[in-house]
């Protein structure tokens, strides 16, 4: 039997994570993520899957972060049929984060078409590069020369983007990886991967699992999830490749993104003890990260200085996982007496509705958050927090009583309402801008 494991997003870019395990029996894809960042990184989502989604038998979905499911909707709308296992945390996670991606690509599509409208000289322009752009993302997805080889793992991928090429983990013959077609593309790339109605009907598949239990996904692959400590729900995912008569017991480990030991509300991430291969996550890697402690107390004593200067703090924050351990934070911190009670503003629709399934799915809080649970307490509220959900709302918080606080998304400052709040304040010396994580 051969076994073999291609890489097909997240490899010499930090999104697109998706892996596609292969034996003779089965085909099943770990995470399927879309690709986030500059409009080159984008772009890479119009390319067709390396594969017929239609022959995959199972997905194993590490945690709900765009970058690892956000292309889901677009691999049922595809024709893949079968079932996309994740925690019970994850899925409700990813049923927003996919809903509302469908809405946003709708949205922007509908842009588009009014400005393409208004300008046909430019957009026919723009089209002409965009489709150019789209050929390099192609060609990069295609690349099969300048093979880099691994004694211990066979090619390891393109020199120019190590994905699309297969990864040959047992001993098998060579194995090419193929687009589903290297055409011209007879698309239209203004058109949304998919919309708010796919979102909705891909999440039919999910099935709901439990940390610990391994079960079988396909016809000799089993996996067991175990806890990543990243956001709720977040998953290790150990697979384990059943022997025959040809090959050996194989267990490959899947990192997802793991959480840092100690950050607030959730339990550190399982230690694995064995594997014969394991794939990690190394985004942060070579960096040696600031204490926690320390870090809390860079967060107070930035809070007290906004306080004293009748100032404005503005901290851009993703909406899942960061915003719920600021105002973990925060509330901790005004327990203990070390910063005044000055007003949030949690400027985030999404983060709102995240903190909401966070609160339902206590199973996943580490000791202290449990304990805080018990005593009566809300954890995940900030006691003078005001919660902005529609866009007058949240312009009026420039004309609020100072000093106050701001939560907002998005955490890398590329849009969203934080982008808004920015532009009020960045030229305001009383404002703060502190990035976190």
């Amino acid at each position: 039997m051969s076994l073999t494991l291609r890489f097909l997003g997240a490899a010499k870019t930090v999104t697109g994570s998706q892996y596609l395990l292969e034996t003779d029996r089965a085909k099943v894809l770990i995470d399927c993520g879309m690709f986030q960042g500059t409009p080159d990184e984008r772009i890479r989502n119009q390319v067709p899957f390396a594969y017929d989604p239609a022959d995959v038998d199972a997905l194993l979905l590490t945690h709900a972060h765009l970058d690892h499911s956000g292309q889901i909707p677009r691999l049922v709308k595809s024709g893949f049929s079968g079932p996309i296992y994740a925690t019970a945390g994850t899925i409700e996670l990813a049923a927003l984060v996919l809903l509302d991606s469908g809405k946003l690509q709708q949205e922007f599509a509908k842009r588009d078409m009014r400005w393409e409208r208004r300008h046909p000289d430019k957009a026919a322009a723009e089209d002409k590069d965009q489709l150019a752009d789209y050929q390099a993302a192609l060609d990069l997805a295609t690349a099969g020369e300048g093979l880099l080889g691994s004694p211990a793992m066979g090619p390891t991928g393109s020199e120019a983007t190590r994905e699309h090429v297969p990864t040959q983990i047992e001993p098998a013959t060579e194995v090419t990886a193929t687009l589903a077609s290297t055409d011209e593309p007879a698309i239209d790339l203004d058109e949304p991967l998919y919309d708010e109605a796919d979102a909705r009907t891909s999440l039919a598949s999910f099935r709901p699992i439990l940390y610990d239990q391994e079960f079988e996904v396909a016809e000799g692959v089993h996996a067991r999830y175990l806890d990543a400590g990243h956001i709720l729900g977040s998953a290790i995912i150990v697979v384990r490749v059943e022997a025959d008569g040809t090959m050996e017991e194989r267990t490959i480990v899947f990192s997802g993104d793991l959480g840092r030991p100690g950050a607030p509300i959730l339990r550190d991430y399982t230690a694995v003890k064995s594997g014969d291969y394991v794939l990690v996550e190394t985004t942060y890697g070579g960096r040696e990260h600031q204490p926690e402690a320390e870090a809390i107390q860079v967060l107070a004593e930035t809070v007290r200085l906004v306080a004293q200067s009748k100032g404005v703090l503005l901290v851009p924050s993703f909406a899942i996982g960061r915003t719920q351990e600021l105002v973990y934070e925060l509330d901790r911190l005004i327990e203990a007496g070390q910063i005044p009670l000055l007003p949030l503003y949690l400027d985030s629709p999404m983060g709102s509705k995240a903190t909401d399934i966070y609160r339902r799915h206590t199973e996943y809080y580490d000791t202290d958050a449990a304990a805080v649970q018990r005593a009566g307490e809300t954890p995940l509220d900030y006691p003078n927090q005001i919660v902005t959900n529609d866009v007058k709302q949240s312009e009026q918080i420039e004309r609020a009583a100072r000093p106050y606080m701001i939560i907002a998304s998005n955490g890398m400052l590329t849009g969203g309402r934080v982008v808004g709040h920015l532009r009020n304040l960045i030229s305001d010396p009383n404002a703060t801008l502190l990035f976190v994580g």
